[in-house]
């Protein structure tokens, strides 16, 4: 209760007040009710950069911290604040450790208007996202990079705040959202971090000043614990790519791994190799990051790493270069325009949307996921349209489904006589801390 109070009254805790408090909710000793009272007090008081550091530190240390000394090499990761078609983890991994460093990803499902990697690969025949922390660490050192769920043994004290969070009302705090990010990415035993953090109508930053403030936030808590942070605040006013949904997705990744693949995916995609690969020291700078990500991708040597890593994690290795392998809908449905001109807005959540009302997300934890289901975008931002031409076409299983998603795709377009001013720019800014100018 003191502890309740300190905080409601806008105090400062300390760190070993932070640490009891986190032990004693993993444990069992502190009910709900008493911590859900104290995230509210975090919600409307705030935290400081030191409680926010402590409030990490005491989730990370709740469970396992993996420690990678023994591989030989840098080890890199990255994490995006969660999107509409944002599968750039999926060729990130398997490119960044075709240079050289080991990327140990521990990644999330989709929840809310956001996929998750997770459901992406699961899309993959027979891959295998739930192994066990010895199996990971077979899995990179043998081919660099693997890609797994959250295990018991890390950070357990997210995993039960987080739930807390998720029912109280609690979720939007950047002090919070900061200490669960960081605690679980910490947790894999990483040199050198790089976020992406989206900002615009599909992210959960709508306005740029927030991302810009919780990546600060990130960057300076990896830091306060010996880390090498990096935070891109990158673009989410439309879908990354064309394709939204989870089979989908893992098609246009495997373009990209093939070397074509939208520009501005593959162009995301090379920007954030070229940071990891700077901070890993795998490259001198980040141009020359930039430079060794498109040879990679072109020489095909990243699509080569990562047909190692699925076979690795028990997938079938023959989606690779037959897409059709992949989990197929029964039924596809073109969305009309009503109008002719140019497409000025993009409502990018409604897209995500759309794609969790066709089965392809969670609007709760426990849903399943449908992964065949989704949508391919024919317009996108500044594209000129013609009544009756399509803005994208749904892949469904359900007609009822594919109504509700085609009212909802059909509202998330404006179409205007005129086109819009210039586009905001794919990458809007680069957060650097003070360790690594």
């Amino acid at each position: 209760m003191d502890l309740i109070r300190k905080k409601r009254d806008g105090k400062e805790l300390s760190p070993p007040e932070i640490e009891y408090l986190v032990k004693a909710y993993t444990s069992g000793e502190t009910p709900d009710y008493q911590v859900s009272a104290w995230l509210m007090a975090v919600v409307l008081r705030g935290m400081t950069r030191a409680e926010t550091s402590a409030l990490t530190d005491a989730m990370l240390r709740s469970g396992v911290v993996l420690d990678l000394s023994d591989l030989p090499g840098k080890k890199v990761d990255k994490h995006s604040t969660g999107g509409v078609g944002d599968k750039t983890s999926l060729i990130l991994a398997p490119l960044v450790a075709a240079a050289g460093l080991f990327v140990p990803m521990i990644s999330g499902r989709g929840l809310g208007h956001t996929g998750g990697t997770l459901d992406k690969l699961e899309s993959i025949p027979g891959f295998n996202v739930n192994l066990s922390v010895p199996q990971f660490r077979s899995v990179l050192n043998k081919c660099g990079c693997a890609m797994i769920g959250q295990t018991s043994e890390i950070a357990p004290a997210d995993r039960k705040l987080y739930a807390l969070r998720d029912v109280t009302g609690t979720v939007e705090s950047p002090y919070l959202i900061c200490a669960s990010i960081m605690s679980k990415k910490l947790a894999e035993g990483i040199d050198a971090l790089v976020l992406d953090v989206k900002t615009g109508s599909g992210a959960f930053m709508k306005q740029e000043k927030d991302a810009v403030f919780l990546a600060e936030l990130m960057v300076e808590t990896g830091e306060r614990m010996g880390k090498t942070v990096v935070a891109l605040i990158t673009n989410m006013d439309q879908p990354l790519g064309i394709k939204v949904g989870n089979s989908l997705e893992v098609e246009e990744a495997l373009d990209v791994l093939h070397g074509s693949g939208p520009g501005d995916l593959r162009s995301l995609c090379i920007e954030l190799a070229g940071w990891m690969l700077d901070r890993g020291g795998a490259a001198k700078t980040v141009e020359q990051g930039r430079s060794i990500a498109e040879k990679l991708l072109d020489s095909g040597k990243a699509l080569e790493r990562f047909r190692q890593m699925v076979t690795l994690q028990g997938g079938d290795v023959r989606a690779i270069d037959d897409p059709t392998l992949l989990p197929q809908s029964k039924y596809k449905l073109d969305v009309l325009s009503a109008k002719s001109g140019y497409v000025t807005t993009i409502d990018c959540e409604a897209i995500g949307i759309a794609c969790v009302a066709l089965g392809g997300g969670r609007e709760k934890k426990e849903d399943n996921v449908d992964p065949a289901v989704g949508i391919v975008l024919h317009r996108k931002l500044g594209d000129p349209v013609v009544a009756g031409e399509p803005l994208c076409m749904i892949h469904h299983n359900s007609e009822a489904r594919a109504a509700r998603a085609s009212q909802l795709l059909m509202d998330s377009y404006q179409i205007s006589e005129a086109p819009a001013a210039a586009k905001k720019p794919l990458i809007h800014r680069v957060i650097r801390g003070m360790q690594n100018k």
